[in-house]
């Protein structure tokens, strides 16, 4: 079924129960990895001593390590027919990483958990997905993923809000770390007790891995579109760390800094699943335009703010455009793919988004520490609108060949 036009017997269809465990097991790992990353960037900066660009190589090399292993247990995944086992690999790798923090006496050991804990956000997120896109009926598939989106980011509301309430309580940065490692322990408990998957087999004869130059040919002109719009979108999202940094800039203290990825994932929460079931019924592309506007928006207030107020406004709008834009890429991956090389496909993405995210971590360091941090999310609200120019031309280009096609 076309994802541009309305999914007119959507509305009798129910989530399966494996997408709702999937849910949880996001909530609590993003409960405890948000914990530690609202706090993380002022901890590095302020206690440990690192520079703005310090902090954009480590988040940068992180979050591209979590994208580029994507593409391996994606693949993995297409080519054993099983994926649960990775999830647990990768979620349980996640919560070992978790005591390494509040441990950390140096920018390096920061370095390593940071690593290590994306290598197991790597190995999940492929897979994750690939189930998703399994289990979910193609009718509502932009509600699934939304669905699991907001879960994700309700525990990304906890994470920090619980960092705040523990700052209140104990003003030890480090004693508070301690706590991730809780939620990180009862995901991994959940993905054991309640997570199922449908069994792949391979068709005939030897299977064939899908990690070879050869299977890119079986992807179609769209999936390679969304790529590529994905990846130069990808460059206008550095990571989160510059919100906490820029926060602290205005003034806020290291007990109340956690309240920016508050703001943030409160408004991701809230827009993630009405904008997954828009998706089912309206042109995703057209969401997605919307995502970048937001983007642009977000970055240019966050250039010019002077007040705490100014400055959570734009952190607003950063939280909704992720919610109009990350579900959605999502779903627009698993509308273009093959069945039999989902996880593959999603790895692919992943690999382009990781590259990308490496090269807008630290180019936004560079800028920070170099002009300004206006300098750096006015870098970024020009990415953003290259990107919605680009996505708005090849939308067009496409619908004016298909009309050429029909006119033939």
């Amino acid at each position: 079924m076309n994802s541009e036009s309305p999914h007119t017997n959507a509305k009798g269809l129910r989530i399966p129960r494996t997408i709702w465990a999937l849910g949880f097991v996001s909530l609590f790992m993003d409960l405890s990895s948000e914990l530690v990353y609202s706090l993380l960037p002022v901890f590095l900066v302020t206690t440990l001593g690192a520079s703005a660009l310090t902090v954009g190589v480590i988040e940068g090399i992180a979050e591209s390590t979590a994208m580029i292993v994507k593409i391996f247990s994606g693949a993995i995944s297409d080519l054993i027919g099983r994926r649960k086992g990775l999830l647990l690999l990768g979620y349980g790798l996640a919560a070992l990483t978790k005591p390494l923090f509040p441990l950390a006496h140096s920018v390096e050991v920061v370095f390593a958990a940071r690593i290590l804990d994306r290598i197991g956000k790597g190995i999940r997120g492929a897979p994750r997905d690939a189930i998703i896109a399994d289990v979910s009926p193609p009718e509502i598939r932009g509600a699934c993923f939304g669905l699991r989106q907001s879960m994700d980011t309700v525990g990304a509301v906890l994470g920090p809000a619980l960092a705040i309430l523990l700052m209140l309580w104990l003003a030890d940065v480090q004693l508070v770390l301690w706590f991730a490692v809780i939620p990180a322990a009862i995901a991994v408990v959940f993905i054991v007790t309640s997570v199922k998957e449908p069994i792949h087999t391979s068709p005939g004869g030897s299977p064939r891995s899908p990690i070879h130059w050869k299977v890119l040919d079986d992807f179609s002109y769209e999936y390679w579109w969304v790529v590529v719009v994905g990846g130069v979108f990808t460059l206008a999202r550095f990571s989160e760390a510059f919100l906490i940094l820029r926060a602290q800039q205005i003034g806020l203290s290291t007990t109340w800094v956690p309240l920016v990825m508050v703001v943030m994932a409160l408004f991701y929460t809230l827009s993630a699943y009405p904008a997954g079931w828009l998706s089912d019924r309206i042109s995703r592309t057209k969401l997605l335009c919307v995502g970048m506007g937001l983007l642009v928006l977000a970055d240019l207030l966050l250039a010019q703010s002077n007040s705490v107020i100014t400055m959570m406004l734009g952190v607003a709008l950063w939280g909704l455009h992720m919610g109009f834009s990350q579900g959605i890429l999502a779903s627009m991956v698993a509308d273009k793919t093959p069945g039999k090389l989902k996880g593959t496909a999603f790895g692919i993405f992943n690999l382009v988004s990781g590259v990308c995210m490496l090269i807008a971590s630290v180019l936004a360091g560079w800028l920070w520490q170099s002009l300004g941090s206006e300098s750096t999310f006015l870098m970024g609200a020009l990415l953003a609108a290259t990107a919605l120019v680009l996505l708005l031309v090849k939308k067009q280009s496409f619908h004016q060949a298909k009309s050429g096609e029909v006119s033939l």
